[in-house]
């Protein structure tokens, strides 16, 4: 393995990065961190989440400050770069979550905001010269439809596609791609690569993140590991491969502690059997919930664990395969019919789709079951302030009354209010969608005492979660997706993360002896 200091440097690095710094209220998100980037150069990005990628990512491309640290771009050194200043120095980004307006052409959306003009004072967008301008780019890439093409007619790879011509148009030296696969069918995946390669051949570098390992090993000149804020490791094109990958990204101490459940596990309550979910509607996922355990489920960044979450709960439509409570079929056409046989989601974006952020806590917490605090067909504020007042007192909900705004609330607070509204109403499943994530330490604590205080009652808790510590530290057992199917199942005796990620990544654990 090779140590950044004693790496031989690019002839004519187009950007450098020196002792990199940014730190937040308690946590180091970057420290130290060294960078080269040279022309054509394809570096493999990875480490867990948090280990400090997006931090990074937010340095180059202008929205975030560096604390300390220069950045140099083609020998000329900055102590930060502006949005304005990374783009005009040639830094351009996809991001995973794609910045495209689906009612416009192909073209309309690589020249957004920069369209060619005609018409003197009157100031009309050229079409015809700006498809023309596109088309360059698009044959560049080897894209298979026109400029003229609505974007809401084209797959995910071809949309990563329009977002490459984007920055090809501003004339990028610097391409990132942050988890372009994520989404992608195998096919597209391969051809998103070989766009890689053709930005390679172009002078082009990339900056490649992703969690599927077997796809940076394919892609990447080196490869960078960060973990906690710190770049542990650095693997030349002949070092890279899964396993020196794996062990870069793992080694450090658990914090969370394991809590044995009282009962143990009891009979199955949840069962699902060859389950297609749209993000991977060609494969089957199955897996059994059973009364007072908590079964964590792992995956990497697009492995499909959250659509089987709202699968689960009624929100996506189930492509095929069978669902059962307590042995018996149900069907789950939405939510309601989740929420009516005690099937809950603690979903992944709380603010956008777990509380009302307007709404008093007591609002929030009576919202899904509105009858039960009606008389005569109207909502008693009374009451909805009794079961808040009860559920402050059991879930430790920190707020000055129960009448108080729900966006004024911390997040492991708001968490909770979320938590507090299904525990109203008695649930028999309860399905975590990362439950800590944007929580400090002390609610976080707070949260799994609760999670296994539901597990001993009987409730069958499904965590979903990326936070490694978190999988291991609560779960009694870890079912771990890859790519829409489970490819492992863990007893306690078998959790480290090295089988985790093993798993994750579509790797056989390791045979003991």
């Amino acid at each position: 393995m090779l140590d950044s200091r004693d790496q031989e440097a690019p002839a004519r690095p187009f950007l450098k990065l020196s002792a990199v710094r940014k730190t937040y209220p308690g946590v180091v998100a970057l420290a130290g961190f060294d960078m080269l980037v040279g022309p054509g150069e394809v570096i493999g990005l990875v480490g867990e989440n948090g280990a400090g990628k997006s931090t990074l990512m937010k340095i180059l491309g202008g929205v975030t400050a560096p604390d300390s640290g220069t950045i140099e771009i083609d020998g000329a050194p900055y102590a930060g770069l502006s949005v304005g200043g990374s783009m005009k120095a040639g830094i351009a980004f996809v991001h995973q979550e794609l910045n495209l307006f689906d009612n416009l052409d192909v073209a309309a959306n690589v020249y957004i905001g920069r369209e060619p003009r005609r018409g003197g004072v009157l100031n009309l967008v050229d079409e015809k010269q700006m498809r023309a301008d596109v088309l360059p780019y698009l044959k560049r890439l080897g894209a298979n439809f026109a400029p003229n093409t609505p974007v809401a007619k084209l797959s995910l790879a071809q949309q990563q596609m329009v977002e490459i011509a984007k920055a090809l148009s501003v004339n990028a030296r610097l391409v990132i791609l942050d988890e372009p696969t994520s989404s992608l069918p195998l096919a597209e995946t391969d051809k998103l690569l070989e766009v890689i390669a053709g930005l390679k051949a172009e002078g082009i570098a990339v900056i490649f993140i992703s969690h599927r390992l077997h796809e940076i090993e394919r892609a990447s000149d080196r490869v960078l590991v960060l973990r906690d804020g710190v770049l542990v490791g650095e693997l030349a094109k002949a070092e890279i491969d899964h396993d020196r990958m794996v062990k870069l990204m793992i080694g450090r101490d658990l914090k969370v502690a394991y809590a044995a459940p009282k009962l143990g596990k009891g009979e199955v309550v949840l069962a699902a059997r060859g389950i297609r979910t749209a993000a991977y509607p060609t494969r089957d996922v199955g897996l059994e919930l059973h009364a007072g355990e908590i079964l964590g489920l792992a995956g990497l960044v697009g492995s499909g664990r959250t659509e089987l979450a709202r699968v689960l709960f009624g929100v996506d439509p189930l492509y095929a395969g069978t669902v059962t409570l307590n042995g018996e079929p149900v069907t789950l056409r939405n939510a309601s019919d989740a929420v009516e046989r005690g099937i809950f989601l603690v979903p992944e974006d709380r603010k956008g789709e777990g509380i009302l952020l307007d709404l008093p806590i007591s609002e929030n917490i009576s919202l899904p079951d509105l009858d039960a605090y009606a008389r005569s067909g109207l909502v008693v504020p009374a009451l909805e302030r009794v079961q808040a007042e009860q559920s402050r007192a059991e879930l430790g909900i920190k707020a000055p009354t129960v009448t108080t705004r729900t966006g004024s609330l911390s997040g492991g607070n708001q968490q909770k209010v979320v938590l507090a509204k299904w525990l109203a109403m008695q649930p028999k499943v309860l399905i975590f969608d990362e439950p800590t994530r944007g929580i400090d330490v002390g609610a976080k604590a707070e949260i799994y005492r609760l999670m296994r205080g539901l597990a001993d009652a009987g409730v069958a808790v499904l965590m979903i979660s990326s936070d490694m510590e978190e999988v291991i530290g609560v779960s009694d057992r870890i079912a771990v997706m890859h790519e829409g199917r489970i490819s492992g199942l863990l007893g306690r005796a078998e959790f480290s993360e090295e089988n985790v990620l093993r798993l994750a990544v579509g790797k056989p654990l390791r045979q003991a002896g």
